[in-house]
């Protein structure tokens, strides 16, 4: 047991299976929420022409938020400028309407337009147009049900954010930036040697990680958009697990520099870290409190792994699990209400969400073999690896687990994943 919280960075790496498939993923969406919003999402005017088309991109967004549930159009010939027949979508059912457009302007780019309706008050909800290339028609899809989901649910939509993943195909490893549907993967990084544990920093424009490209782990941060990249720890020993602070001016790392796996802060910048914690027992799997001022952690200081929370400032450690001999894997939801980690039961790996304020603890998955859970920076969804019928599989869920969507690279198995923050330029 404490070996494996000791090596746990390893063991994520060396569980990667060896065959991926850079197909475009399959969105599988199952189960039903208690409450859905009814709506329609009619056939862009124009689309018929792209090889994706941007109604189907927008539904299958909504639908895997768990908050929507899709209403075939009775309405033919629909587009943002056209004013719908509203008793005829309210006899089919739908509350809302999302209607648009989209055309090849003459530099090449598309025309992407759109506006929305409440069906049941007969009130325009207003719409977007978007100007983009050809390889920008998912993003702004994306878009869309961004705008779709925050004005009839008030909470901001996080389908145009990324998400970050890694996979093994032999012996070669890679580092990929996705959409947050797993669409319009991106290689970050590719290495014969393993890379594990990327984390996004809070602006969304880096991404940390751990590569053993020194025939030993060590930490980079690396920047997303141009690629370049900068050695921040490499002390004596194994440096893993980095956890970005709030403010994204700190990384809290598990190093072993001093003997076994503790705690230290270290500036993202580089420089001498700062030991956390004074303990004689395995601290690792750092996660920053939204506030910037606690770190949850995982420790075997009673004996098996649990999970902790301190001040930044090193004082005042707190058990936070008490049910099971072993979690792990602490993960805190943006609005500090939750947190997503994994338990051990009766040999089985299973995602479990507690909310803060009670204590009360659920387990949301019928897998056995969950890990790397994390929050959609809005706290509604849950990103997640597991295994599902003998492959490793890509899943979101709600935070009740009665909606998940398994985004499945076709023949292949990914692992680690990570989503992105809201970004910002």
């Amino acid at each position: 047991m404490m070996r494996f919280l000791s090596n746990l960075w390893i063991a994520c790496a060396l569980a990667l299976c060896s065959q991926v498939s850079l197909a475009q993923f399959r969105i599988e969406v199952a189960g039903v929420g208690l409450t859905q919003v009814p709506v329609t999402v009619a056939p862009f005017r124009g689309q018929d022409a792209l090889t994706q088309k941007i109604s189907d991109i927008v539904l299958a967004d909504l639908e895997r938020s768990g908050q929507f549930r899709s209403i075939l159009s009775p309405v033919s010939s629909l587009d943002e400028s056209t004013k719908p027949e509203l008793s005829a979508l309210r006899q089919a059912g739908a509350d809302a309407l999302a209607a648009g457009s989209v055309s090849k302007l003459a530099d090449g780019r598309f025309d992407v337009r759109f506006r929305l309706w409440d069906v049941v008050n007969g009130q325009d909800l207003g719409g977007q147009g978007f100007a983009v290339n050809a390889l920008d028609l998912r993003v702004a899809a994306h878009r869309v049900a961004d705008y779709i989901y925050e004005k009839l649910t008030g909470d901001k939509g996080v389908f145009s954010t990324r998400i970050a993943y890694i996979t093994k195909v032999g012996a070669r490893y890679q580092l990929w930036v996705a959409d947050a549907d797993g669409e319009n993967a991106q290689s970050a990084l590719a290495s014969p040697e393993p890379i594990i544990s990327p984390a996004w920093s809070p602006d969304g424009n880096q991404l940390a990680y751990v590569s053993f490209e020194s025939r030993k782990p060590v930490i980079y941060v690396h920047n997303v958009s141009t690629g370049k990249r900068r050695l921040i720890a490499n002390f004596k020993g194994s440096n893993s697990a980095p956890a970005w602070s709030p403010d994204g001016k700190t990384l809290a790392v598990t190093l072993s520099r001093d003997g076994g796996s503790q705690l230290f802060l270290l500036s993202a910048s580089g420089g001498e870290p700062r030991r956390l914690i004074q303990s004689n027992s395995i601290d690792t799997e750092p996660a920053f409190s939204p506030d910037g001022q606690s770190i949850f952690f995982v420790s075997d200081r009673g004996g098996s792994p649990q999970i902790y929370k301190v001040s930044v400032t090193g004082l005042g450690v707190q058990r936070v699990t008490f049910t099971g001999t072993y979690n792990i894997s602490p993960a805190i939801s943006s609005d500090g209400r939750w947190m997503a980690y994994i338990s051990r039961m009766g040999g089985a790996f299973k995602l479990h969400v507690m909310e803060m304020a009670s204590g009360t603890s659920t387990a949301i998955t019928e897998t056995s073999a969950d890990e790397s859970p994390g929050f959609s920076p809005n706290s509604k969804l849950l990103l997640f690896a597991t295994q599902l019928q003998g492959r490793e599989a890509l899943m979101t869920s709600t935070l009740d687990g009665k909606v998940k969507a398994r985004l499945n690279g076709q023949g292949g198995d990914i692992r680690e994943p990570h989503w992105g923050p809201f970004f910002k330029p």
